[in-house]
């Protein structure tokens, strides 16, 4: 928009300055003609009256020194009644130009070699027509021109310097509170709620700077009652967790006693994480420091002793392949904890008994792969799948557990894919980055290293 203001200026204040200047330019350098013309007229005009009285050589000659301008004067006197024709000074003139000057007895100007020359005639007292003739320089009909010339351009580009400066101040007084504006939605944008924009400059973007302000005090109000109601919610199960508690505390001991007793405990933490980080006043928006993170493979091992029990006790068989050293990646050891139990969960929840599944983990150069894969009916749409909020409701389904995976992976700056696996089901693909860098459209073949160790477990 600036920039935009300065060019438009520039070509309105250049158009006006070519409008005036020029034409004043041609009337500066007809007025300098007229001036030495008139200069010229009046030269020949000082001896008018001696050839009124006199045609004598010497009498002429010495009128026209006197006058000062012998230089560029001559006098051309025709012969009459005998006497031989007179001849005074250079004559510049053609003689047909005099000829018809003395024929038409008018003056006349007639251009010649290094300027030009103005034909005065005057009537003799023998009747007869002599012509003054007065060289005009070039260099006098120019004079000044060059100079008027140079000034009318300082003019015009001071004008135009100083039209773009006052545009130059104009846009910034517009485009500074619109990139302010700008930069304020930016960080609104990224989390940061305590963005606002000064409510300042033109009545318009002062109007929407005031609106702006008012929508980020109603946003930072909603997420707040959204974090109440979440950790109300969240303290509603602590009743129920209580009495699960108590329950599984009298069921003795023994392999499934065991595991009830660490998943009720397992809940209560989750639940407990809930409520802190709703009750949380910033929202978390900057990513883990270096050091931060986990070990891949030891989250999936640990996370796989407990799908393990499950999966034998429905008959399913299970693959586990993690690498034989620690794969380091940028997520928190609960969140990816989490984003495992949402996808065992599902393949327990939706496909038949029996149904086998597979864990992975690919470890490449700048990118961690973990890949859920099941031999079940698959999904019929993927991009259903991965939309937050789009479960059916049946079964158990909210439509959130692939979205835990999905804002996992894109913490990173990877993403989460579905397709078909070679179990003949549904596989999963977690792309998790580990430079930040957006993940490669053509896949990870060839990116990946392909050494690791195939833990079966029963």
């Amino acid at each position: 928009m600036r920039w935009a203001l300065v060019r438009v200026c520039l070509a309105v204040t250049t158009m006006v300055v070519i409008a005036f200047a020029v034409p004043l330019g041609l009337v500066i350098k007809e007025m300098a003609r007229d001036r030495a013309f008139s200069n010229a007229e009046r030269e020949a005009a000082a001896i008018v009256p001696a050839l009124s009285i006199t045609t004598d050589r010497d009498e002429l000659e010495r009128v026209i020194a006197s006058a000062g301008s012998d230089a560029g004067m001559a006098v051309h006197i025709p012969a009459v009644d005998g006497q031989a024709a007179v001849e005074l000074g250079r004559q510049r003139a053609a003689d047909g130009d005099i000829a018809m000057v003395r024929r038409l007895g008018r003056v006349s100007t007639t251009e010649v070699r290094g300027g030009s020359t103005l034909l005065q005639p005057v009537a003799l007292s023998s009747g007869a027509m002599a012509v003054v003739e007065v060289y005009v320089p070039e260099f006098e009909v120019s004079n000044g021109v060059g100079t008027a010339w140079a000034v009318l351009a300082g003019v015009g580009a001071a004008l135009v310097v100083g039209s773009v400066a006052v545009a130059d101040r104009l846009g910034v007084r517009m485009v500074q509170p619109a990139e302010r504006l700008a930069d304020g939605a930016h960080e609104l944008g990224e989390g940061r709620l305590g963005a606002r924009v000064p409510e300042e400059g033109p009545t318009e973007l002062r109007l929407a700077a005031v609106a702006f302000n008012s929508m980020a005090d109603q946003v930072v109000q909603l997420l707040a009652n959204e974090r109440e109601l979440a950790a109300d919610l969240s303290h509603r199960l602590r009743t129920p967790l209580t009495v699960l508690r108590l329950n599984a505390a009298s069921l003795g001991e023994g392999p499934a006693a065991e595991q009830t007793r660490a998943a009720v405990a397992q809940l209560e933490r989750e639940v407990d994480t809930i409520i802190r980080t709703a009750r949380e006043a910033k929202p978390q928006t900057v990513a883990a420091g270096l050091g931060a993170g986990c070990d891949a493979g030891e989250v999936v091992r640990e996370r796989m002793k407990f799908w393990s029990a499950l999966a034998e006790d429905e008959g399913r068989k299970v693959r586990v392949a993690v690498a034989d050293h620690p794969v380091r990646i940028p997520v928190a050891r609960a969140d990816l904890a989490a984003a495992l139990d949402a996808l065992l969960g599902n393949i327990f929840r939706h496909t038949p008994e029996g149904t086998a599944f597979a864990v992975d983990v690919h470890n490449g150069e700048d990118a961690v792969i973990v890949l859920v894969s099941d031999a079940g009916p698959g999904i019929p749409d993927p991009e259903a799948a991965m939309a937050r909020g789009r479960g059916s409701g049946n079964d158990g389904s909210t439509g959130l557990g692939l979205d835990i995976v999905r804002r996992l992976a894109e913490s990173t700056g990877g993403d989460v894919r579905i397709g078909s696996s070679v179990l003949g089901g549904t596989e999963v693909r977690i792309w998790i980055q580990l430079d930040g860098r957006e993940p490669e459209r053509g896949g990870h073949r060839g990116r990946v290293r392909r050494r690791r160790r195939g833990v079966k477990v029963r």
